[in-house]
């Protein structure tokens, strides 16, 4: 296991994620809802138990909610500052979150994490190349 430092856009939300060696790497969201809350044709992130994230300055997080394909909450958790979108909460995983690994600053952006996998391939947007094995929607359970 290895600790990963990461921080917001004005640095007023900082944190740290304790990352199994399986979870280092960025999965890849094409899903449409990641493009518009990100404003990029995709989202870099990770699902990891809730317990491996430590928020150490600006506990205070915005929340968004909006429903999923499953028809359940999302809960989406950002800095009120900048909203700069730090985690995911879904209904469906009630132990595990989904951090957004791009923001993890250890070595650089993204913490020199390599692409693992890339979901929502059916909205991947035509001009972009895949770079991981890509599931059209999930991964199978």
């Amino acid at each position: 296991m290895s600790s990963f430092n990461g921080k917001c856009h004005c640095g007023n939300t900082e944190w740290t994620a304790e990352l199994n060696q399986e979870e280092q790497g960025h999965i890849l969201c094409h899903c449409d809802t990641c493009k518009l809350l990100s404003g990029s044709p995709y989202t870099l992130n990770q699902i990891i138990p809730q317990t491996a994230l430590k928020i150490t300055k600006g506990r205070d997080l915005g929340k968004y909610t909006y429903k999923g394909d499953s028809g359940n909450g999302v809960h989406c958790y950002y800095c009120k500052t900048c909203t700069t979108h730090v985690y995911h909460k879904q209904d469906v995983m009630p132990d595990n979150i989904v951090l957004r690994t791009i923001l993890l600053h250890d070595g650089g952006l993204g913490a020199g994490l390599k692409p693992a996998a890339e979901i929502y391939g059916k909205a991947r947007l035509g001009w972009e190349k895949e770079v991981a094995q890509t599931f059209e929607t999930t991964p199978p359970s």
